[in-house]
């Protein structure tokens, strides 16, 4: 039975969903604008084999912690970890979600068995790397992501309940959603909708939350840039849709990949958003990674 759970954190605490089950720990991490609900496809596919936690990041779904600086989403994962007790979990990230787990892990906070990383890739040098980041930060950007994903919008009830039913019925057609299932779109948008004092409701992440973790001085030890990968001594998979992000960026994934033994690059047919689109395909990758480090 699947139960919420909270971890304290500076300024708030971090949501995340228990699935329970036993076995090797895993710990799934969303992507921006997402939430633990993400995962509701896979976990299915994960237990009861394995001990499953869904987290919620900052800003995101019922996490009341805000971010304040770059580094505070995925300095956070580590606490989670030594919250739970776990030893040497298995840690999976989707698009920010996998820059998050791979960050963490660079930065020697948790030392995991192993990384999973979902189209959630970071492949530029650090000057490039600023520049991209740089235009995040601009105000066309912000309008961009309210106009495109409705991040920060403010909804009464009424609005609320259209507004997630309007996703859920244009996700067939979605270049994300397409082929998730109804509810767990629904159950994904529900998540992304938290009450403030008023009665009204807050899509969450807002866009200043989603400009707080896109900044990292161009000298910080652990960087949003092709470096970070150098610091990854444990097993390391990459999971690379075939129409996802980074797919027309092949050559330089499998240079990362090859750069040190133990890791591997899986190619999977479908966009982007695969935990939603393919998550029995996900959920097998992840059993597969988790019985080779039982094994090893």
């Amino acid at each position: 039975m699947s139960r919420e759970i909270h971890f304290e954190v500076d300024g708030g605490h971090l949501a995340a969903v228990d699935h329970g089950g036993a076995g090797q720990p895993v710990l799934l991490v969303h992507g921006s604008g997402h939430n633990a609900a993400a995962w509701d496809g896979i976990v299915p596919g994960l237990l009861p084999g394995h001990r499953v936690v869904a987290v919620d990041l900052r800003g995101h779904g019922h996490s009341s912690a805000t971010s304040s600086t770059a580094e505070q989403y995925w300095r956070d994962l580590a606490t989670v970890v030594a919250a739970l007790g776990w030893d040497r979990p298995l840690l999976v990230g989707h698009s920010t979600g996998g820059y998050a787990v791979t960050a963490v892990t660079a930065a020697g906070l948790v030392r995991p068995a192993a990384l999973c990383v979902v189209d959630g890739l970071v492949l530029d040098d650090r000057p490039t790397a600023q520049r991209t980041l740089a235009a995040f930060r601009s105000a066309e950007a912000a309008e961009d992501l309210r106009r495109t994903f409705g991040y920060g919008l403010r909804l009464d009830p009424r609005r609320r309940d259209e507004w997630i039913e309007e996703r859920v019925a244009r996700a067939p057609t979605d270049w994300l959603d397409a082929g998730a299932d109804p509810a767990l779109v629904r159950a994904v948008s529900t998540r992304s909708l938290v009450a403030d004092r008023t009665g009204c409701y807050l899509r969450r992440p807002d866009v200043p939350e989603i400009v707080a973790t896109t900044g990292a001085p161009v000298d910080a030890p652990v960087h949003p840039s092709v470096d970070v990968y150098d610091r990854i001594t444990c097993p390391l998979t990459i999971v690379l849709p075939d129409d996802g992000f980074y797919a027309h960026r092949r050559a330089e994934v499998a240079a990362v990949v090859a750069a040190a033994a133990g890791r591997e690059l899986v190619a999977l047919p479908g966009g982007h958003n695969v935990v939603m689109t393919r998550p029995g395909a996900v959920a097998a990758v992840i059993r597969d990674i988790a019985a080779r480090v039982v094994s090893g």
